[in-house]
């Protein structure tokens, strides 16, 4: 299945399923899809701000360029799934359990890992300022400019006191 430019903005689409299919510059913001399966979809230039994915399980999804700010993966199973160029932000992936998933370029900033096991995951060139459960980021492969730049946050999450010098 191939969607573009089209608009499914506000919709409940509980338990979907989506198999070897793409969406190019759709409006998937605020789509209720609780327990939906994704396979092998490709998701390009897309709006999915506030789409919530409560439950759902993707496999071998990538989203390139898209905002998907506001949203919710809670509870998800993301086995082999891709960000590239997106805006994650206030993004909640509480109680996800994420396995290969690499965020490229993306912007990050005050998402939610509370809860969330990941195993075999990637960071590259990502904004994380402002992230939750960071005790929960066991799991994630960074750059090294990338850790030095979050320091504080390590240490904030680990209980060390920085001292004045």
């Amino acid at each position: 299945m191939r969607l573009t430019g089209t608009d499914l903005s506000g919709s409940q689409l509980e338990h979907v399923r989506m198999v070897d299919s793409a969406l190019s510059s759709c409006n998937v913001a605020n789509v209720k899809a609780r327990g939906a399966r994704l396979k092998g979809v490709v998701i390009g230039d897309s709006r999915l701000t506030g789409m919530s994915l409560f439950d759902g399980e993707l496999t071998d999804v990538t989203f390139h360029g898209c905002r998907i700010d506001l949203a919710s993966f809670s509870s998800c199973g993301m086995q082999r799934v891709r960000f590239d160029d997106c805006v994650l932000t206030q993004t909640d992936f509480m109680q996800a359990r994420l396995e290969s998933v690499g965020f490229h370029g993306c912007d990050l900033t005050n998402v939610d890992f509370h809860g969330a096991k990941l195993k075999r995951c990637e960071l590259r060139r990502s904004d994380l300022t402002g992230v939750q459960g960071v005790e929960s980021l066991r799991g994630l492969a960074m750059e090294w400019p990338d850790i030095v730049e979050l320091a504080g946050v390590w240490a904030g999450a680990l209980g060390i006191e920085v001292l004045d010098t």
